[in-house]
């Protein structure tokens, strides 16, 4: 057996022992959203308008229990969409998960990632969450990805970071020396939950793992992925777009663009920023890891193949002549306080609620013709839209 066979069979084995996540199955659709698996939402995010279709094919690559797969299929209602996972018992509580909410729609198969090839089409939407990173070859997996990447689709990909995750890879080669068969998972686990539990109060290890992981690591699944998974790649900025260029594909942004801002780190110094200001993008990115460590526990990004529009709506025609609707990714509605696609709280006046009224569904009408009986600003309009409460469709005809 190959070296690459070997880390697949131990990861597969990992996840056969402890399938993962270990969310609980519902006889229902799950609770609220992840706009990142919305396709319109996050279409949206990703080119400033709506989709023109929203009946595509979706590819949940490495889906284990299928948690991301139920909701990519319940937020997207006219979608296909498909599964594969290398863990056959991971798959098994995906399919029972997914027919006990009713997602219909779905299809499962046992695959690994390098295997994507087997699966017939190409897909719109790709998922990849929590999976590149623990390929012996993470470049092979997404290029095998990309090959299935339709025109006009769009990729979103979720890898650890290194800076943010130093103390858990102390406590993975902690764990490891101490063990005497690595392959056996459960013992792992016994044996990180003893260090723990033993080290001092004031350890930087433990207090890491207070502070940030031990809600999530009560379940013994998520404390054996975290701790005595076989095979972890973290990466840094630099490594990461590596990754990305050998995609072929086109870096998108962060969908975690808060994180990814400088001016939250250094904006009360004017000269600071004056420097920085001629750094590139990625040198950029550089700065806010090294200066944010405890942030960069993972990057959560968009890749995309053109042809993808880039829409510009500081030109007052365009947004006037505009196409707007409520987003499928709104919590709250039809209160004046919501929460919008990344569960922040947005406030709006009887003005601007009384126009996302007028919005809510609607398919014909233009923001010129809506401002008609509403008293709403364009500026107000634009807030709204860099808030993500309205998604706009480019309408080049004449409003009148």
């Amino acid at each position: 057996m190959t070296d690459a066979h070997a880390i697949s069979a131990a990861v597969a084995n990992l996840y056969n022992t402890y399938p993962f996540p270990p969310e609980p199955l519902l006889d229902e659709p799950p609770p609220g959203y992840n706009w990142r698996w919305n396709w319109v939402a996050a279409y949206n995010f990703c080119t400033g308008q709506k989709p023109a279709n929203q009946a595509i094919r979706i590819l949940d690559a490495g889906c284990g229990t299928g948690v991301g797969t139920e909701y990519l299929v319940h937020l997207n209602p006219h979608a296909q969409v498909v599964g594969l996972d290398l863990s056959a018992n991971a798959l098994g509580v995906a399919q029972e998960r997914c027919r006990r909410s009713r997602a219909d729609r779905v299809q499962f198969h046992h695959l690994s990632l390098y295997d994507v090839d087997q699966v017939p089409g190409e897909f719109d939407l790709i998922n990849c969450v929590g999976v590149l990173h623990h390929l012996p070859d993470p470049i092979r997996g997404i290029q095998a990805l990309a090959k299935k990447l339709a025109p006009g689709g769009l990729m979103h990909i979720f890898v650890y970071g290194e800076l943010g995750r130093w103390e858990i890879r102390l406590m993975q080669q902690a764990i490891a020396l101490l063990q005497g068969d690595q392959r056996d998972y459960p013992d792992g686990v016994r044996v990180g939950r003893e260090l723990f539990a033993t080290l001092p109060a004031q350890n930087r290890l433990v207090q890491r793992e207070r502070d940030r992981w031990s809600m999530e690591n009560q379940r013994d699944e998520c404390f054996a992925d975290m701790y005595v998974h076989p095979q972890e790649i973290d990466y840094t900025i630099e490594t990461l777009f590596e990754l990305i260029d050998a995609s072929g594909l086109d870096f998108l942004g962060f969908s975690n663009p808060r994180v990814w801002e400088l001016g939250r780190l250094i904006g009360k110094s004017a000269s600071l920023v004056e420097r920085a200001t001629d750094l590139s993008d990625r040198q950029r990115y550089r700065l806010i890891e090294l200066l944010d460590p405890d942030a960069s526990t993972h990057y959560e990004f968009f890749l995309g193949r053109a042809p993808l529009p880039q829409t510009d709506w500081t030109d007052d025609g365009a947004l006037m002549r505009a196409i707007p609707d409520r987003s499928p990714c709104i919590d709250g509605w039809d209160s004046h306080c919501l929460f919008n696609f990344d569960y922040q709280i947005v406030n709006l006046s009887n003005d601007e609620w009384m126009f996302l009224k007028m919005c809510d569904g609607n398919q014909e009408r233009t923001v010129e013709q809506i401002l008609v009986e509403v008293p709403l600003k364009l500026d107000q309009v634009r807030s709204l839209l860099e808030q993500q409460v309205i998604l706009l469709t480019p309408n080049s005809t004449n409003p009148h």
